[in-house]
């Protein structure tokens, strides 16, 4: 017997009559907080634990681990298209989704599953609060931060963005200044330093290792541009900041 003839049989027993779902309300209500970035509606439904519920909810396991395993995959894929749809750049958006979905690997406990829900949850919701009190601008400027984003590692010209989108670089340039009021270098710089900065606090990467994977020119040159923006160097960055794998600040021996 075949699937579709075995859910034709099932569908035919008086014991499934008795699984009656929620209706969707309230599902799409914790879906819309997330993407309108309401940090309190999301926070709230989190410390309420209504992402264990199971009253009106699919069994999708005999195991309960499993079960909660895959309604958190259901979550983080709708959360994931729905910001999409609403601005978040899309690569960064399916990057996120993936990484969640694989720490499930990590997490053998109900508890555990519970605690990545709400972290994956207020993660996208921050970053769609973000998104929304910023400009979201044209779609052009859009693609434009798409195409850094997925790129940040290597180096991009203003002509391999024009080109990309199909314009010039002069006139993508004053269309980028109009509606961000910043340049597309200091755009693209500003991304690279804020990665750079999320290598320093969890990574063990030395200085020269960040330069090259964010395509800087040389150690000295990364080190000048991040002591610009953030105001002190690399090193004074990660004493500060870094966290070891236990969340302990750490330090490093490198030099300024």
């Amino acid at each position: 017997m075949g699937y579709r003839d075995k859910w034709l049989l099932l569908e035919s027993e008086d014991d499934i009559d008795k699984v009656e779902h929620k209706q969707l309300t309230e599902e799409f209500l914790f879906y819309q907080a997330v993407t309108e970035g309401d940090m309190e509606s999301v926070r709230r439904n989190c410390e309420q634990e209504r992402f264990l519920e199971t009253d009106g909810v699919g069994v999708l396991s005999r195991n309960e681990l499993t079960n909660l395993k895959y309604h958190f995959v259901i979550t983080t894929a709708m959360v994931t298209r729905l910001c999409a749809q609403k601005g978040m750049q899309i690569e960064q958006a399916f990057r996120m989704s993936d990484f969640y979905i694989q720490r499930l690997d990590d997490v053998h406990s109900v508890e555990g599953v519970r605690n990545l829900h709400d972290e994956m949850a207020l993660d996208f919701a921050e970053k769609m609060r973000r998104i929304r009190r910023s400009d979201a601008g044209s779609r052009q400027i859009r693609q434009c931060k798409e195409y850094i984003y997925a790129h940040i590692k290597e180096r991009i010209t203003i002509e391999e963005l024009a080109d990309e989108l199909g314009v010039s670089a002069g006139y993508l340039s004053r269309m980028f200044k109009k509606e961000t009021g910043d340049t597309v270098s200091g755009y693209i710089r500003r991304q690279k330093i804020e990665m750079a900065e999320n290598m320093l606090r969890y990574s063990d990467y030395s200085f020269i290792e960040i330069a090259n994977r964010l395509s800087f020119s040389s150690q000295s040159h990364f080190i000048q541009q991040f002591r610009e923006q953030t105001g002190m160097t690399p090193k004074k960055y990660r004493d500060r900041n870094h966290v070891v794998e236990w969340g302990i600040v750490g330090t490093t021996k490198e030099s300024e």
